[in-house]
């Protein structure tokens, strides 16, 4: 069977949201932008060595150190074979989807970044149905604990539900937390509130890793009209919005280096920063996208 078959079989409402916005796309997209607010542009955001460039230098005009890092290739496809996709046959169709090297190598990095050992407890936030907490707990020995906005609210066994800025779990809970290609999609105050919330959850020495870190030249919220159902996000005051047709998501934040620093680090009091870029993902695949990740680590 194949895998888009198996994915209508089994993941049958992923499935579905996908083709309702494929339609909005042909049938309603014009109009659905016209309804945004201002300002805006047609286009998707797009962080080359150029832009990264900018970036890089806004935050060290900001006082913002940097650090510039490879991503490892050939570590990278050493960890693949051991982390063995093709046991998650639904996830990116086993490895093989040609988005996929994007994700693993934001899998590969976080563990690198957060040091995961034997006994630690880690949260994957906004986990979904990645395969990322089961390969941590297999190759590293960690307790992994998932957590979405669209399960149950609540903790159940291991698996959180609810929003990620308020988790039902008591100070000093666990040793890590890890987003991957997540954080951009917290709407309205959520990005603040969780950077706050971490600070509860971590145990002192504790790290929260964001990867990928979407940072720009200018504030900016990436939409796709076609996928704004029910409630629209509340767009930033300040951000241009950038519609990117055939995206398929409500909401991506793009931090300029004021709005990181208000927005993420103003809120990170309780932790050490560490900003990283990475300047070669696309020596693993041309599809990758990685530019900028941070570490913050509990005090």
């Amino acid at each position: 069977m194949s895998y888009l078959l198996r994915k209508a079989f089994q993941q049958p409402d992923r499935v579905l949201r996908n083709l309702a916005v494929r339609v909005r796309t042909v049938t309603s997209w014009d109009r659905l932008y016209a309804a945004l607010p201002e300002p805006k542009r047609v286009g998707a955001i797009v962080v080359d060595d150029a832009v990264a460039k900018e970036v890089r230098a806004a935050l060290e005009a900001d006082g913002l150190a940097i650090e510039r890092r490879s991503v490892e290739p050939e570590r990278y496809r050493a960890w693949l074979a051991q982390a063995d996709y093709a046991r998650y046959p639904l996830y990116l169709d086993g490895g093989r989807d040609r988005t996929f090297h994007e994700k693993g190598l934001e899998h590969f990095l976080a563990t690198g970044l957060l040091g995961l050992a034997p006994g630690q407890v880690c949260i994957d936030i906004a986990s979904q149905l990645s395969p990322a907490p089961d390969i941590y707990a297999r190759l590293h020995g960690v307790v992994v604990y998932t957590q979405d906005l669209s399960y149950p609210p609540g903790l159940d066994g291991r698996r959180i539900g609810g929003s990620a800025s308020k988790l039902p779990l008591g100070d000093g809970f666990a040793d890590a937390m890890v987003l991957h290609n997540a954080f951009e999609h917290f709407e309205g105050d959520a990005d603040m509130g969780f950077i706050r919330e971490a600070g509860r959850v971590l145990k002192p020495g504790g790290r929260l890793c964001i990867l990928p870190l979407f940072l720009y030249t200018e504030y900016a919220i990436q939409t796709d009209p076609a996928a704004l159902t029910g409630t629209w996000p509340p767009f930033d005051p300040g951000a241009r919005l950038w519609a990117a047709r055939g995206w398929r998501d409500r909401h991506g934040r793009f931090y300029d280096a004021a709005r990181l620093r208000s927005r993420v680090l103003a809120n990170a009091g309780a932790f050490a920063v560490r900003l990283l870029e990475y300047t070669d993902a696309q020596a693993v695949d041309d599809y990758c996208h990685l530019r900028f990740a941070v570490v913050l680590t509990r005090q």
